[in-house]
């Protein structure tokens, strides 16, 4: 399955990145085998609103069916749940660790945004 994961850095040894739509990265991991290409997210970082909307975008371009992080708002949740990307948020630990959860089947699928718009 591939996965989006925001990270704060670029390997699967850097921490969950708790924002999406400011992520640092995204990481676009294959969970069978865990290779992983490195999304940088530069672009949204500093915008002043739309930066969940534009990180969904780019995750679903990606073609993920999943995309793994801390907190997720409502305008960036619609985008990706419109798209068919299933959402799990609330994670937190490396981003090995989390996806070796996800493995495992201990981590649930969100069903709705899990922060207010505009959260920093």
């Amino acid at each position: 399955m591939k996965v989006a994961v925001s990270s704060s850095g670029e390997s699967l040894d850097s921490e969950i990145d708790l924002r999406f739509g400011r992520a640092s990265y995204f990481l676009i991991v294959e969970t069978d085998t865990l290779d992983f290409e490195v999304k940088p997210n530069e672009q949204n970082m500093d915008l002043p609103q739309g930066a969940g909307i534009q990180a969904g975008k780019t995750v679903v371009n990606c073609g993920v069916e999943a995309i793994i992080t801390g907190n997720c708002g409502p305008k960036a949740y619609n985008v990706l749940e419109s798209a068919g990307v299933k959402v799990v948020t609330g994670v937190n630990g490396t981003v090995k660790e989390v996806l070796e959860k996800f493995k495992k089947g201990e981590l649930q699928y969100s069903v709705s945004a899990n922060v207010e718009g505009h959260w920093v």
